[in-house]
């Protein structure tokens, strides 16, 4: 069943009566949705039951605005333009939905339309819906981000850093709070932030979102004010919620009879369909007939949609990482004794002044500073506006990324230490590492995260000097960089800045104002390893500050009598998984170096990899050995700090023990 979409902006006066269409097709689906999963023709149903008046916004939004929507968004959703047949099509998990079946019901999502794939954790659109907002004030263009969220989801800390970073740049966001009153079972009326007055009055206004003439009228407001460069607002909406939380749920358990019944009477549709009744705009057999009509569409819409293609289990990793092209050279000044983090910055120069849609931002990136370790000295004097200090905030900083991406930019933000990216974590694993493989690759993130990383550095304590690649490379969708030479650091910056993929940018800071002698500038892949020594008795991989190590002791080795080849892995996700084979293949031993807490550790990780495998395990001549940091985090004084980190004897006495 197809409805008019309402991309226009045109309208003076609300078109109630498309409207009420729109609403009623809604409704319909809904009840079609339940009455399949009660005969065990569905597995989930999220109804937006109660909350269809909400779509009058769609008539405010133009095709340049974007729409964040929430899991009870069906109706603003078709009438932003989806279609019920998309829905059918979402709800069976076919082939030909908008996530090919990775995604629950009531996650919509069209690149086409600007309406951002959702994610289930709540409130976790708010962060990516600011900065798809900043994006519209740098391009100018009048356009606008809607964002809808529960009311219980306004508890979400990103919430707030989201409202505070739209109203610090003075963002063309509008929030709007769909206050139902309830968080599943749980009444939100002492919960919810602006019943408790958390909120500053001059951002809100309030709507009794079950009338589609009052949401549209102080919905105008609140997107002309945005749409003119006057900030965000929050459209605080009290709706009901008229149907449980989810099939799962049934709230007659925690909602009394009374209270159904109380909601039942102002029920959205009938509040509409009984205005237009008394203005004549509207008889009820033309309305009796239209919902009898809709019925049979809808109900044809979910057969035609029950019979679609499955998805192929086959391409289930499919738009997980977008394909990598054969990487450039990197534009830089002739080459010389130089530094990592010199190379680094001298590659972020060169990328703002070939491509305007590079973004920097991190705390403290900004000149004089220029980043705490110096990685943006100078660029912020170079191209005003484009590289920003950001607030103490880490989830603003990833959040906002990803929204930036959403909206063409290409976001190279810093995390002072990836220490602290804990707070950034949630829209890292929910948004950031799955928005493209939900989204069948319509929606890629092409962020880099670059982060200092790494111990050996006395004085650090716990919170300035860990790896935790065990954790990123855990993340499917996420790319892990670790360089240990101004070349690689130079050439896989330039790789996953022209790529299409999120990438976390690990520089180690032990080794990052080491200066060495650089021949040349080359071009660097993505998912390839390299060979630092050649060797031919014992494989030793390391990366980062323990490429370092991994070269002493090799050397040490040598004295010895064991032929030592050091490969640095360079790229953890992806590894070059057959470049190491190939390796150990020819020594037959295997040590590896890791940073990181041994378990669950990387480098325990590609011990199993190696070994995994029958043509593999039978060209071993002993056990691997995995030299790590004690399972302790690291302390702050120097004697303790070195005692948990591996070091030089360590690896050289895993070189003798595979030699036994």
């Amino acid at each position: 069943m197809t409805i008019e979409p309402a991309l226009r902006s045109s309208h003076m006066s609300l078109p109630a009566l498309d409207l009420l269409r729109i609403m009623q097709v809604s409704r319909e689906g809904d009840r079609r949705e339940g009455i399949l999963l009660r005969q065990s023709r569905g597995w989930f149903h999220v109804a937006g039951m109660g909350h269809e008046a909400i779509a009058a916004l769609a008539y405010l939004l133009q095709p340049q605005d974007y729409l964040f929507p929430y899991y009870r968004d069906r109706a603003l959703c078709l009438a932003r333009g989806l279609t019920n047949y998309d829905l059918a099509l979402a709800y069976f998990g076919k082939a030909a939905s908008s996530s090919a079946g990775r995604q629950m019901p009531g996650h919509y999502s069209s690149y086409e339309l600007r309406i951002f794939s959702v994610a289930t954790p709540t409130a976790s659109q708010c962060l990516p819906a600011a900065g798809a907002a900043w994006a519209q004030k740098l391009a100018g263009n009048g356009g606008v981000v809607l964002c809808c969220v529960g009311d219980a989801a306004t508890r979400q800390g990103e919430y707030f850093e989201a409202f505070a970073f739209a109203v610090q740049e003075n963002l063309p966001l509008v929030l709007v709070i769909e206050d139902n009153f309830y968080g599943i079972s749980t009444s939100t009326l002492r919960h919810n932030p602006h019943r408790l007055r958390l909120i500053n009055e001059e951002y809100v206004i309030r709507v009794n979102g079950r009338d589609a003439f009052e949401v549209f009228a102080k919905g105008s407001s609140a997107i002309a004010r945005a749409r003119s460069g006057g900030g965000p607002t929050i459209l605080w909406c009290e709706v009901d919620r008229l149907a449980p939380h989810t099939s799962s749920d049934d709230h007659r358990i925690y909602r009394s009879a009374h209270e159904l019944q109380e909601m039942a009477l102002r029920d959205p549709i009938s509040t509409l369909r009984d205005r237009l009744f008394a203005s004549g705009e509207l008889r009820p057999d033309e309305w009796e007939a239209f919902c009898t009509r809709t019925a049979i569409e809808v109900e044809a819409d979910y057969a035609r949609a029950e019979t679609a293609p499955d998805p192929d289990p086959g391409q289930v990793h499919s738009w997980l990482t977008v394909p990598h092209d054969e990487p450039s050279l990197p534009p830089l000044p002739a080459p010389s004794d130089t530094t990592m983090v010199a190379a680094i910055n001298q590659t972020l120069e060169a990328v703002m002044a070939e491509d305007a849609r590079v973004l920097i931002m991190g705390e403290d990136v900004e000149d004089p500073k220029g980043g705490v370790f110096g990685l943006t000295k100078g660029l912020s004097t170079r191209f005003p506006g484009r590289v920003v200090n950001a607030p103490l905030a880490e989830a603003t900083i990833v959040g906002t990324a990803v929204g930036l991406c959403a909206a063409g930019f290409r976001p190279v933000f810093e995390i002072q230490f990836i220490d602290f990216i804990a707070p950034g974590f949630n829209q890292l694993v929910t948004q950031v590492a799955t928005i493209s493989w939900r989204s069948k690759g319509e929606w890629p993130c092409p962020a880099t995260f670059i982060a200092p990383s790494g111990a050996y550095l006395p004085g650090g304590g716990p919170w300035h000097s860990q790896t935790n690649e065990g954790i990123w490379c855990h993340i499917p969708g996420l790319q892990v960089v670790v360089p240990s030479t101004p070349q690689d650091a130079a050439g896989l910056l330039w790789s996953v800045v022209h790529g299409a993929n999120p990438t976390l940018f690990l520089v180690p800071k032990h080794i990052f104002r080491k200066r060495i002698p650089v021949a040349q500038w080359e071009p660097v892949p993505i998912g390839r390893c390299a060979v630092r020594r050649q060797g031919e008795d014992v494989t030793l991989i390391a990366w980062g500050n323990g490429t370092e190590l991994a070269l002493e002791a090799a050397d040490r080795a040598a004295q010895e009598g064991i032929s030592v080849e050091v490969i640095d892995l360079r790229t953890l996700a992806p590894c070059d998984w057959e470049g190491l084979a190939a390796s150990v293949a020819k020594t037959g031993r295997l040590v590896v170096i890791d940073e990181d807490a041994r378990t669950g550790s990387f480098g325990q990780s590609i011990i199993a990899e190696l070994t995994a495998y029958p043509d593999r395990w039978s060209r071993f001549f002993s056990a691997p050995q995995l030299v790590a940091r004690r399972d302790v985090h690291v302390p702050f004084q120097p004697a303790l700090e070195y005692a948990v980190l591996p070091d030089v004897d360590e690896v050289l006495n895993a070189l003798r023990t595979v030699m036994e």
